[in-house]
């Protein structure tokens, strides 16, 4: 694959977890705990193959339409991978930041994200963006929400990028979907706009180094024209 060709952003929707474990028979805290296992191999996936910023689609809005026990076994989990995994992030120079909603996340979900927020802030090999409690729509509303307080005179595209959760970082070059879904589920919304985008009949857990790959080199074969002619 030319190195050239290497996505700076990739963002994926991490699907599946809960038709992995039903397929086997297991508990759906069974899917979710190999999902997490599946995001760990391919952050450091990310790391090898180049890519600058990865943002993951941990929980959304809507996911607290699920059973109170499912939500609060994520919620959980969450809050335990950032406090045991705190010197994987740390050894791989790897830094986190998060995107969402932290109004609606618990207050011992907030204090380990914003521990690992500090503790990471000043590594640069790749930057890990967790979408926690996030959706598309409601980051729009929540930067026009931040626009309207200031004194700006004109609203424009320019103006909204500038106030969402993490205008630093480069729209997604490629977006991922693993478990055989063909939708965004309202991730990125605003950002995707000329997104490419890769989808993967693979449930999230069985997701591999070399599924990652075979996306990238997929992504490294595509022209990209932002609406420009051939």
């Amino acid at each position: 694959m030319n190195e050239n060709r290497v996505p700076s952003h990739v963002a994926i929707i991490m699907d599946g977890n809960g038709r992995w474990a039903k397929a086997r028979g297991l508990p759906r805290t069974e899917g979710h705990q190999k999902g997490l296992e599946a995001a760990k191999r391919i952050v450091l996936a990310a790391r090898k193959e180049g890519v600058k910023f990865l943002s993951l689609y941990t929980f959304s809005t809507e996911n607290w339409k699920r059973t109170t026990q499912e939500v609060g076994f994520l919620m959980s989990l969450i809050r335990v991978h950032l406090t045991k995994e705190l010197d994987f992030y740390r050894e791989n120079e790897i830094r986190i930041v998060h995107s969402g909603d932290r109004a609606g996340l618990p207050s011992e979900v907030l204090i380990e994200l914003d521990k690992a927020i500090e503790d990471t802030k000043h590594h640069h090999a790749l930057t890990v963006n967790l979408a926690i409690n996030y959706g598309g729509r409601d980051e729009i509303v929540r930067s026009v929400q931040r626009l309207v307080q200031t004194d700006r005179p004109h609203i424009d595209e320019n103006a909204i990028q500038q106030f969402l959760d993490h205008p630093e970082i480069p729209d997604p070059d490629l977006i991922i979907r693993t478990g055989g879904e063909m939708r965004l589920s309202n991730f990125l919304l605003w950002q995707s706009a000329y997104s490419e985008l890769y989808f993967s009949s693979k449930y999230w857990p069985d997701f591999m180094p070399e599924d990652f790959h075979a996306a990238l080199a997929d992504y490294s074969h595509r022209e990209r024209r932002f609406g420009a002619a051939h």
